[in-house]
């Protein structure tokens, strides 16, 4: 009778666990990664470089998903409503955090509350770049000729309200002058006009302006960072023509809301290795002209409020609000 009793007992204490599995370690399947831009631009640049660098040492495939539109709202309300699995992260940018919440009446997000900032990515400038036939070499060449001719020329942008537009319009309030803004639905839409003079000028990040000014496709004109960027010293920066003039964005990756801290952990983790490569470090650098930033979560809110500051002279004068 005891020896019945004790087996019942065993069995009894082993019931709940019938059925029940131990959750693979993440990630056990592939990673959807979405950059809430067009391909062509630095934001698909960077995150396909970085998401190979994940994919080797986390041995699964981050999967570049480009969800492009409204500023970069759509890809990132796509983020914010996934599932808190670890299996959705995303780009996250100065767009997503910094300006479309003081430009957009109601966001389909909210950057504070729904999404999880894992790790900024980089720091970065964006390069005015101008058609090779403009006959201008210079900053102050080029307000000289736009205060002469008003109206006549006109920059292009990724889309109203990006940083790219929000840099223009800072540069024609502090300028004095009127340049026609003309949007885009993505940065890498624009260097086609931009190269044949369909439109005269264009603010846009490093990333993707640098190879076209290296590879003598346009002209780069000035860095809209407060200092002259180390991978290209030869440009000078506007605030050397205008004093005051900044305009800077960053890259980062976010997560939904709720991801588990061991997924955001490993995570965080995986994306400081990538950033220590040799490789990357060259290629964020010398290459694309990005700078890097402290790495890993901590530090993001107080890097969010100074950036908000940052960016508000440029959204008021700019005058834009979008709906």
């Amino acid at each position: 009778m005891k020896r019945r009793h004790l087996m019942l007992g065993t069995l009894a204490s082993a019931a709940p666990l019938v059925g029940v599995r131990a959750e693979p370690a993440w990630p056990a399947k592939p990673v959807r990664f979405i950059v809430p831009f067009a391909p062509g631009g630095g934001t698909d640049s960077v995150s396909r470089l970085i998401c190979d660098q994940l994919a080797r040492s986390l041995g699964q495939s981050f999967v570049v998903d480009n969800k492009g539109g409204a500023g970069g709202n759509i890809g990132t309300a796509e983020l914010a409503r996934a599932a808190p699995d670890g299996y959705t992260i995303g780009l996250i940018s100065v767009a997503s955090h910094t300006l479309n919440p003081m430009l957009y009446s109601k966001l389909p997000y909210d950057p504070d509350k729904d999404i999880v900032g894992v790790a900024r990515l980089a720091l970065l400038a964006n390069l005015l770049g101008v058609t090779n036939s403009m006959p201008v070499n210079s900053v102050a060449e080029l307000i000289a000729l736009c205060r002469k001719e008003p109206g006549k020329y006109a920059f292009a942008s990724s889309g109203p309200g990006t940083s790219l537009h929000l840099s223009g319009e800072l540069f024609k309030a502090m300028a004095g002058v009127d340049i026609v803004h003309v949007p885009y639905k993505g940065a890498g839409a624009v260097y086609g006009d931009l190269i044949s003079g369909t439109v005269q000028m264009m603010f846009a990040n490093m990333p993707s302006m640098l190879g076209q000014v290296r590879g003598g496709k346009v002209k780069g004109l000035g860095v809209t960072s407060a200092e002259r960027s180390k991978a290209a010293p030869d440009i000078p920066a506007i605030a050397e023509t205008l004093p005051g003039y900044v305009a800077t964005s960053w890259y980062g990756v976010g997560a939904p809301a709720a991801t588990p801290e061991p997924i955001l952990a490993r995570l965080e983790a995986a994306i400081a290795q990538a950033l220590a490569q040799p490789e990357i470090r060259k290629r964020w650098q010398d290459d694309l002209g990005l700078d890097m930033p402290p790495p890993g979560r901590a530090g993001f809110a107080e890097f969010l409020a100074t950036d908000r500051k940052l960016w508000a002279p440029a959204v008021q004068a700019s005058g834009v609000k979008l709906d």
